[in-house]
């Protein structure tokens, strides 16, 4: 999927769409490879930390749930135009192991876990050059509107 794609997809805009490019989507194994190019002028390295520029892990974490909610939509064949969302609602087992700086491909992944009463669950992972940048579990909230 290129951008213009997950635009489709993902009702985000600059400066919150944190998913450049999907790689790789696979719908029986319901799961899905994208990354996003960390630039040194992303908005928040004015502030976060000018002198040592680091990503800050919220963000990581919600570059993780976007790609999440890609894979979500489309296992459901649905998108927001359709009147679909999905909420970030939560997160368990979430690790930092390593700070992401300009100039990284965040790579993304998500597998999805489960499904309950519309509440899915996806296990992510974002890596910097093969090695863990961040891992968790992503829940979200499917959202009629």
């Amino acid at each position: 999927m290129d951008i213009k794609e997950i635009k489709e997809y993902l009702p985000h805009r600059y400066p919150f769409l944190l998913v450049d490019r999907v790689v790789e989507l696979n719908l029986e194994s319901r799961n899905i490879r994208a990354y996003k190019n960390v630039s040194v002028n992303e908005p928040f390295f004015n502030g976060h930390f000018p002198e040592h520029p680091i990503m800050p892990g919220v963000l990581i974490i919600e570059a993780m749930a976007q790609a999440a909610g890609l894979l979500g939509f489309k296992m459901m064949d649905v998108k927001p135009a359709d009147g679909t969302l999905y909420y970030f609602v939560g997160s368990d087992k979430l690790r930092f192991r390593q700070p992401v700086v300009p100039g990284d491909q965040l790579q993304l992944e998500a597998q999805h876990l489960s499904n309950r009463r519309g509440i899915w669950k996806f296990a992510c992972r974002a890596t910097v050059d093969g090695k863990e940048a961040c891992s968790g579990e992503i829940i979200c909230a499917e959202h009629r509107i």
